[in-house]
């Protein structure tokens, strides 16, 4: 009896050790449970829908009147204030992410935003002057993240001061990969005169690529992804104006279908590669984020939401949506002999559009309200849970 009194304890012990021995080894997605998830920072991958700061460090500050409805300033933000993705992380008790390139008042102590207005998924083959898209494409977002990865882990080892100012080795791990990006691949394409279906045939290589860095993340320590899909582009301004189509191929939101269906075929794709990186990365939980719906029924029930002027642009000039391709927001025009200073509207809450080419802070607090509580997630997975697994 002795004997195996011992030869229990004995189990017991190696029980403890090997409980101890897994908990040191990577964060898995958890299995579904009804505990609120803590992401102690979130790294950002995107274009001008998620960037906070990223084009303006890198080609100069979005003009007043930026900025104006919340930071009273410019901001690094097209819009007159916040975008989802500050509203995504104010929800999560963090503080607004930092851009990777900004240099001056940063903090990356829960996390970095990697993101550009103007970039797109894969890299382009013309200026930034020639086409208005960044040369900071999605695989140069990715080398900056190794380079911060890296980077910290030796300042947290090496540097007094500097420390405090960047994620501590578990952030990795356990924090929130955000990715808001593929729209300028889809318009880009189309404004250097493509087809749909030219479009369309370059989707399986463009998300091939974006499949490449979420297993980059992934290969890094990244367990927790949040992606969101492509909006509605043919009801933005910038896309009726450019690429002008005939009445029947409009619908009756006044959107241009044919764009629309583009988005959409581009989603249905990317959510099957999401499903398909949930089969492939079993230790990860992607969450797929439907901002093409939660947007369109923004647009196409505006007046039930109290907006008004779905299509109208708040800070533009002239042409049928309060656009002008030549003239942007912040900008000067002459007219009559006047200079005319490009403006916002009386009141940017009830407007949806804010330049033509993004949405204001009311419209993107809308969707941000819509999609936190997992209502137009694939798996109905919400924000504060989206480090469970389904």
């Amino acid at each position: 009896m002795e004997h195996d009194g011992r030869k229990t304890c004995m189990l017991k012990a190696s029980m403890l050790l090997l409980l101890l021995s897994l908990s040191t080894k990577p964060v898995k997605a958890t299995v579904s449970n009804n505990n609120p998830c803590h992401f102690p920072a979130v790294f950002n991958f995107g274009d001008s829908n998620s960037d906070t700061g990223g084009l303006a460090a890198a080609f100069g500050q979005a003009p007043p009147p930026n900025g104006e409805t919340f930071f009273h300033r410019p901001a690094g933000r097209y819009s007159d204030g916040r975008l989802v993705i500050d509203f995504m992380v104010q929800s999560l008790g963090l503080p607004y992410l930092s851009a990777y390139l900004d240099a001056l008042g940063s903090n990356f102590t829960h996390g970095a935003n990697f993101a550009t207005g103007g970039s797109t998924i894969r890299p382009q083959n013309t200026t930034r002057h020639q086409s208005g898209l960044s040369p900071i494409s999605l695989n140069v977002q990715s080398y900056q993240f190794n380079d911060f990865y890296v980077r910290t882990q030796i300042i947290r080892k090496d540097e007094v001061f500097f420390k405090e100012l960047v994620p501590d080795p578990e952030a990795f791990s356990r924090g929130l990969y955000a990715f808001d990006i593929g729209q300028n691949d889809l318009t880009g394409g189309l404004f250097l005169n493509l087809t749909v279906d030219q479009v369309k045939a370059s989707i399986p290589d463009i998300l091939g690529q974006f499949q490449a860095v979420v297993k980059d993340v992934h290969d890094k320590g990244g367990r927790f992804f949040w992606i969101h899909n492509t909006g509605p582009i043919g009801c933005l301004p910038y896309v009726l104006e450019h690429l002008p189509i005939n009445e029947g191929q409009m619908d009756k939101n006044g959107c241009a279908k044919p764009f629309n269906e583009l988005a959409q075929f581009f989603n249905q794709k990317l959510k099957d590669l999401v499903n398909q990186l949930l089969e492939e990365l079993p230790e990860a939980m992607i969450t797929y984020v439907d901002i093409y719906k939660a947007r369109y029924a923004l647009i196409s029930q505006a007046h039930a939401h109290g907006f008004e002027h779905p299509l109208r642009v708040c800070c533009g000039y002239g042409q049928k949506y309060n656009y002008n391709i030549h003239v942007g927001c912040g900008g000067r025009v002459s007219d009559n002999g006047m200079e005319i200073f490009v403006g916002s509207c009386k009141d940017p809450s009830v407007m949806i559009m804010w330049d033509g080419i993004h949405y204001t802070e009311a419209a993107n607090k809308w969707v941000f309200d819509q999609i936190v509580n997992g209502s137009y997630s694939d798996s109905l997975v919400s924000l504060l849970m989206a480090c469970h697994r389904k």
